[in-house]
This record gives C-alpha cells, structure tokens and sequence, in this order.
C-alpha cells in the first residue's frame, strides 16, 4: 500500500518552506569537535544555512576535522534555538569560566559531506588499532604510562594519543617511533582519571550517560565535606564514580546546601521556642527544622528557623546566691551587697599571683600577708589628693576603688596593681643624703 502524504503535512511544509527562504545565512557558528567535546565559535561564510546538529568540516588549532553544530550565535539563524552572543558568554561564565574549553581560532569550511563522514568513520574504526600499538611500544619502551585513547583527525595533520601516568614520562623514544610508523605528527596528551572516564565510560549507576561525557566540560575536584554537609553516606564505595573517584553531582546543591546549613544553629546550642527556651539536638537541612529539647519539660519539638528567637533570651538565669555565680549569662548585672563598690556593677578581675581571689559580692580583696587598713580617699582638690585619672596613692595599702571597679581590674590609672611610694624629706638632724 502506497504512503500518501496529507494535504495538511503539504501545507505546513510549504509554510517552513518560506520561512527558511526568508532567512539569512548565519556569520558565526558554535562547534563542538573532539573526543573531549571542546567547543568553539568560528565564522563563516557559506551561503548554506545549517541547523542544530548539523556535521562541518572546521578547521581548528588542530587541524581539519568533523565538527558538530550547537547554535548559531546571530539573532536571525536558521532555528529557534540560535542564542546571542551575550548568552553564549554567560553560560561559559557560569560553566567554569577560564578553565571552560572554549576557542576561536578557527573557520567553519564547508558542510559535512557523504565522503568526509564515510571517511571520519573509517579513522575512528582504526583508533582502536592505533591504540593497541601505541600501548605495545610503549610497554616495549618500559614506559610508566597507561594509553588510553588514540584520536585520528580528518585532515590527518595530527594524531592524538591520550594517555595517565603517576610520574613524568620521558616520552621522547615513543614519539619518534610512533611517527615514523603512522607517519603523522603525534601529539601525547596527559589527562586525570575523571578524563579518562569521560573517554571511556558510559552509564552510571542512575541509569544516565555520565555527566562527564554528556555535558560536563570542566571537571573539578570534590572533596568529602560536600558528602558531610548532604549527609550522604560517607562510605567510598557507594558515592564514587566509574573513575574512582567521588561523584561530579555531589557538587550540582553544594552551594544550596551550605547557605541553608548556615541559617541552622550549631547543636548544643540554647535557643527560644514558642513553647518556651531548650538546647538544640539536631537538624534539617532541607526542611529547615530544628530538634528542640525543652528545660524542665521531657519533650522534643521541631520547630521552623523562622521561629527561633535569639539565643540570649532563650538562655537561663542563674541563680542568687549560687557558688561561683559570675555575670548573669542572660545578660542581667550582678551588683555588691557590701563594702564600697555596693550598688555598683561587679566585674570580674583578672587573677593576679601577687594577691588573692578577689570577693566579687563584698567588693574587697584579701592579700597573702596581714590585712592592709583602708585609707580613705581625700577630698578632691585637697593637696595629695589623686586625679581623676591616675586614682590615689597610699604609701603601703592597695589604691582605693574607682567606682564601677572591683580589685585589679584594668582601667585608666589603675596601674594594674602597682604601688607608689612617696618619698620623703631628711630627717631633722639626719644625713640629708639619707631617705627617710
């Protein structure tokens, strides 16, 4: 039975038909050519008009060889799909930059033929081949060196070998060998074990091509914390990828991970609920829960981040009266029952070897040696009277308190303790050269 198409089909045809008539030839096309998938933007000048997808002959850094058509870079391009210049350039920027594998030294030639595709196909039939010889000089040669893939070009200026090694290779004897045999110039290129996997590797264990070899173009190093902060499991065997190392997607959500893990509060930390203060036990990431343990109380609620008050609020008072009790952690003052500094902020003094503890609640300190009297201050202005700012001097006894300090504390004047002595005049009848 015949095919006959519908008249519907002729009419959409003949409508494509116009609008790839009315279009003009694009100036410059994106390439993607190589094992490696480099990609390229390179002019042209052809009156054809290509498509995505399209097969060119480019001549490259390389040399001629088959080239495969992403997009065109011109607002009037043949398809839908043509992208401008500033959107080419950002998602190099976004892909990794500098290190994206991105040229312009080069010119589309011609498209694709019949012969030159018969041709690139009969070449990479014998990479194979080229490979397998490649590997048995260099075995014969001693080489430390594994060869991994051989990468013939249409234009047969350049023959490729991609090859891994732990150490450097003093491949000289290789070279030579190998270019009088395939009678090309050859070129080794050392790549690491993600490359070889791009080279050689098909599926992963999700079930899709390997991102290496389907659209990654720059394959950076992933690190541990990145399974840490997702709390994948940790075991090696489980996230690495066919070339032994961990996995290229662990790096796709570690940006989102790490912004959400740091609106999280640390475990152990106090924070104030709804339902009243406790300390943090755990934490979601992605939901953005938080595992509450309240005082007082035998139970455990998540609570939303948005929730959460600050931690100083939530933490608890100490009690009056309790041994040790410094600063209230709240953020309340403790203030002296006693002695000179009462009804005055209390601050905790710096340990000082020459004095004892100091009695934060009593504002007074007790020396090593007898009790030293008190002296009291004389009136402002009186003559020996201290300054405001270098506080009194007693002949033997500590220096009176400023207000608002207790003990050795550091403050203007203070002297962090130290003593001054005032001298005094000759005795009467005494040696005038003698101190008192």
């Amino acid at each position: 039975m015949p095919i006959m198409p519908l008249p519907q089909f002729e009419l959409d045809l003949e409508a494509d038909r116009k609008v790839y008539e009315s279009l003009k030839p694009p100036s410059s096309i994106v390439v993607r050519f190589g094992v490696m998938k480099m990609v390229g933007e390179f002019p042209y000048d052809g009156q054809a008009k290509p498509g995505c997808g399209s097969k060119l002959v480019v001549r490259t850094h390389r040399g001629v060889e088959i080239g495969e058509m992403l997009t065109s870079t011109c607002p009037n391009a043949g398809c839908s799909k043509s992208v401008t210049r500033r959107e080419m350039l950002e998602y190099i920027e976004n892909s990794g930059g500098r290190d994206y594998p991105f040229f312009t030294q080069g010119k589309v030639l011609r498209i694709a033929t019949l012969e030159d595709l018969n041709e690139q196909a009969r070449l990479e039939a014998l990479a194979k081949g080229m490979a397998a010889r490649a590997r048995a000089v260099a075995t014969d040669l001693r080489l430390p060196m594994k060869i991994v893939d051989a990468e013939p070009i249409l234009g047969r200026e350049r023959l490729t070998f991609h090859y891994t090694s732990e150490d450097r290779v003093d491949f000289r004897e290789l070279v030579y060998r190998l270019a009088q045999e395939f009678q090309a110039r050859i070129e080794l290129r050392q790549i690491g074990a993600r490359d070889e996997a791009r080279l050689t590797a098909d599926y992963e264990r999700c079930g899709q091509h390997c991102c290496c070899k389907q659209f990654l173009k720059v394959l950076k190093p992933v690190s541990m914390k990145s399974a840490k902060v997702q709390k994948a499991t940790l075991d090696p065997l489980k996230i690495s990828g066919r070339c032994g190392r961990l996995m290229c997607c662990l790096r796709y959500e570690d940006q989102t991970y790490a912004e959400l893990a740091a609106r999280l509060p640390r475990k152990k930390s106090r924070v104030m609920t709804p339902e009243g203060p406790g300390t943090v036990i755990d934490g979601q990431i992605l939901t953005q829960l938080v595992l509450v343990h309240l005082d007082g109380q035998d139970k455990q609620v998540a609570v939303p981040v948005e929730d959460l008050m600050a931690s100083a609020a939530g933490a608890p008072k100490a009690p009056a009266g309790a041994a040790g009790a410094g600063p209230d952690l709240a953020g309340g003052s403790s203030t002296s029952q006693a002695g000179p500094g009462a009804g005055t902020e209390a601050r905790p003094m710096p340990a000082n070897p020459r004095r004892g503890s100091p009695d934060i609640d009593t504002g007074e300190s007790y020396g090593e040696g007898p009790e030293q009297p008190q002296h009291e201050p004389a009136p402002e202005g009186a003559p020996g009277a201290p300054s405001p700012e270098r506080g009194a001097a007693s002949p033997r006894g500590p220096a009176p308190q400023q207000p608002g300090h207790s003990g050795d504390a550091a403050g203007p004047g203070s002297g962090q303790g130290r003593r001054r002595r005032r001298r005094r005049g000759p005795r009467p009848g005494g040696d005038p050269g003698t101190p008192g």
